[in-house]
This record gives structure tokens, C-alpha cells and sequence, in this order.
């Protein structure tokens, strides 16, 4: 114990042993219950990535229709490339349902007294890698999702043709699959910049309101401890030594920038101001460290996915480092 807190006060010669080990943590037995529930949707998470990565999208066949209005051979042409891709956006977005049940549970067990966040993070070492699992896939089905606009075309002429469909009395097989209450739900999803993200931050605002009795500096300092010990694991050479590879070292930056985001959505201040008690200048200091090409994309989704960056509480340094 007090381990943890040495790595958050930088004793770094009185704590040799401890490291929250992202590659290798086992969960005891006080935590296996969550532990496997967790792990069962977390199994999905990477052919939900691999299923992000490959979308291509049907823009020349709805434009193709578009174009030609007329054309049935060329509308029956679109549907058919659509349906099977929006029954694919149906899975990713229940994926998120699941993904938010999953973070509720591990931040009743990563808060609930009698023990502080830092106990917590230190003495189950594999919910917190759950944790940051969730915060590491996140990230990434954000940064796919962004960059591609073929989601939100399919899913757009998806809406019309239904629309469409239902004027004139039409019923479609596909509206059993996803129905008007689904596509409404999805389409809320889709219109977010960093749909996974606000699902999280939403998961996690509705677990603070939903615990009354529980103080908000509970789940804040779980976020703001996660976010300090990714900190010194990656500025600290004995530490960094210990990751096995250049994956785990990229792992821990995104966490570390997931929590951030989170904590400042969820923070009634944000992670920015001289309060807040996540050291913003050396987190951005860690990433400016590393090869440009590799953290852009988490600079990038601390200035455009943050809620706090642009107040007035912020300090000019670190809107520069930003810059």
C-alpha cells in the first residue's frame, strides 16, 4: 500500500516494485465477478475496430441513385449496398449500450468506500486495466469514426428512403431489424464527433447523479489518480523499461488522454484550471516527448474533444502548447 502514492509524488527511490501493469494484471478473486463480466464485452471490442477500419461505405452507389431518380435498377442497387452496412452501424452503436453498462459497474467498484480511488487503482490493478481497455478502444473507434463521413452518408439516405417508404405505405424487411425508434437512437449517435466518447462521459455523469451518496471527488480522483500514475509511468525511465512493447507505450498515452477528456467533461471545472488536480502541462509535455507523427491525433483530441480548453480559467501556456 502507499505505493501508488509514491508514484504520484515522484519518491520514485522508495517505490521500485510497483507498476500498473496494463500487460500482465490478473484479477484476485474480490474482483474476478466484474472482472469477468467486463471481459466478456471487452472480447468484441477488437472486431468492432477491425469492422470500423474496413467500412468503405456505399457513396458511388447512392450517388449513382441520387443522380438518377428514376433509375429502379439503380435505387434497389443503393438499398441493397445500404442495409447490410447500416445492420453493421446497428452493431457498433449496441456495442456502446453494452461498453456503457460495462464502465457504470467498474466505477462502482473503483469508488465505493471504505477505500480512496488511489486504494482502489492500486489494490485492483485488473479492473483498472479494464478501465483504461474501455478508454484505449474509445479512443480509437473515435479516431475511425471521424475520419470517415461514409457513416453518417450511409445512415442519412438510410433515414430518407425509410422516410420515403413510409409516405407511401411501404414496409420494408430491414425496419425489423432497425426501426424507427432504433435509427432515431442511432442517428443521435452518429451526429456526435466522438460518439463513444459522449457515451462514456454521459455513463459517467449518470453513475454521479445516480449516487447521490457518493461524493463527486470520488469519481473525479479516480480520473484524475489514472491520469497522474499513465503521467509518471511514461516520463519515468525504470518504468517505460518495463513495457515489453511500443503498444503497451501507445496504450498508456491514449489512457492517459482518454482520461483527461473524460475527467473534463465530467468535472464541473474541467482539467484545465490551476484547481484541477491533473498536471496539464506535463501530460502534454509526456506526449510533445514522443514522435510527432504518433501523438497527433491524441493532441488533436485534446484540442477538439474537450469541453474546458477554450475558458477563460485556462492558462495561456497551456493553450500554447496546444497551438
Amino acid at each position: 500500500m502507499g505505493n501508488l502514492l509514491k508514484v504520484l509524488t515522484r519518491e520514485i527511490e522508495n517505490y521500485p516494485h510497483f507498476f500498473l501493469d496494463f500487460e500482465n494484471a490478473q484479477p484476485t478473486e474480490g474482483e474476478r465477478e466484474i472482472w469477468n463480466q467486463i471481459s466478456a464485452i471487452l472480447q468484441d471490442s477488437e472486431s468492432i475496430l477491425a469492422d470500423l477500419q474496413a467500412y468503405k461505405g456505399a457513396g458511388p452507389e447512392i450517388r449513382d441513385a441520387i443522380q438518377n431518380p428514376n433509375d429502379i435498377q439503380l435505387q434497389e442497387k443503393a438499398w441493397n449496398a445500404v442495409c447490410p452496412l447500416v445492420v453493421r452501424l446497428k452493431r457498433f452503436y449496441e456495442f456502446s449500450i453494452r461498453l456503457e453498462k460495462a464502465l457504470q459497474s467498474l466505477l462502482e467498484s473503483l469508488t465505493c468506500p471504505p477505500y480512496t480511488p488511489t486504494q482502489h487503482l492500486e489494490r485492483e490493478q485488473a479492473l483498472a486495466k479494464e478501465f483504461a481497455e474501455i478508454l484505449h478502444f474509445t479512443l480509437r473507434f473515435d479516431e475511425l469514426k471521424m475520419r470517415n463521413p461514409a457513416i453518417q452518408n450511409d445512415f442519412s439516405y438510410y433515414r430518407r428512403t425509410i422516410s420515403r417508404n413510409r409516405i407511401n405505405n411501404m414496409h420494408l424487411d430491414i425496419e425489423n431489424e432497425v426501426n424507427n425508434e432504433m435509427a432515431n437512437r442511432m442517428s443521435l449517435f452518429y451526429a456526435e464527433a466522438t460518439p463513444m466518447l459522449k457515451t462514456l462521459s454521459n455513463a459517467t455523469m449518470h453513475f454521479v447523479s445516480e449516487n447521490k451518496t457518493l461524493p463527486i471527488e470520488n469519481t473525479t480522483d479516480c480520473l484524475s489518480t489514472m491520469t497522474s500514475v499513465c503521467k509518471v509511468m511514461l516520463e519515468t525511465p525504470e518504468y517505460r523499461s518495463r513495457f515489453t512493447s511500443e503498444e503497451t507505450l501507445m496504450f498508456c498515452m491514449r489512457v492517459m488522454v482518454g482520461v483527461i477528456i473524460l475527467y473534463d467533461h465530467v468535472h464541473p471545472v474541467g482539467a484545465f484550471c490551476k484547481t484541477s488536480k491533473i498536471d496539464m502541462k506535463g501530460c502534454i509535455k509526456v506526449l510533445k516527448e514522443q514522435a510527432p507523427d504518433s501523438v497527433e491525433g491524441l493532441l488533436n483530441a485534446l484540442r477538439f474533444t474537450t469541453k474546458h480548453l477554450n475558458d477563460e480559467s485556462t492558462s495561456k501556456q497551456i493553450r500554447a502548447m496546444l497551438q
